[in-house]
């Protein structure tokens, strides 16, 4: 059966694409509180052992790479801890891509979801706007890598959505302005629509 792997498909926009592509195939989720892999994809170890059983079992034809974690305050006040939050995305990225291309580079479609934050920096978002940067710059590069050849890789530039990410950052965004954002359901069936429907090769950008 053909299968699509999703990160950070537990919540938010991660889960509402996993919930789509429920219907045409087999969906993978990766994710650190629950799903078919438990556990933390910036750990290496967690993620070859994870891979490599998946591909024993599976014919993935897919990898949406939605997990990630933010961190918002001025750039005084940016700290370890939340510099590590943010990277941790970038990184488990990074392993979880690379981990799959090792087993396969071909018919493969790669879908980073990257944010708004990759475009342009913001006062409260530095160390966020760094890790989104840094996953643009590998998105490039991996198109770069794969030209020419049956694996397509895609960015997804996302605007504020109202969920569950910003109960942990009421300090930057209250519930009244989360709740002027974008419906999750509606950003992704644009996004499965484009990639997984209609074979799109560009990129998207989804706004308010």
């Amino acid at each position: 059966m053909k299968a699509v792997i999703v990160t950070g498909a537990s919540k938010g926009l991660g889960f509402e694409i996993k919930e789509l592509l429920k219907k045409e195939y087999k969906v993978i989720g990766i994710s650190r509180s629950s799903g078919d892999y438990t556990g933390d994809i910036s750990d290496e170890a967690f993620v070859h052992i994870a891979i490599n059983d998946i591909m024993r079992q599976y014919e993935v034809i897919g990898l949406v790479n939605c997990a990630s974690e933010g961190f918002f305050a001025e750039p005084k006040d940016i700290n370890a801890e939340g510099i590590d939050r943010c990277l941790n995305g970038l990184k488990g990225m990074m392993l979880v891509t690379g981990s799959l291309l090792k087993k396969k580079e071909e018919d493969l479609r790669i879908v980073n979801i990257l944010s708004t934050a990759a475009l342009k920096g913001k006062k409260m978002e530095a160390a966020y706007c760094t890790a989104k940067f840094g996953q643009r710059g590998y998105t490039e590069s991996l198109k770069e890598a794969y030209k020419g050849t049956s694996v397509k890789v895609n960015g997804v530039y996302v605007g504020g959505m109202d969920t569950g990410f910003w109960d942990t950052h009421r300090e930057y965004i209250s519930v009244d302005k989360q709740k002027t954002f974008m419906n999750p359901q509606k950003v992704a069936k644009m996004i499965v629509d484009a990639y997984f429907v209609e074979g799109s090769g560009e990129d998207l950008h989804i706004t308010r």
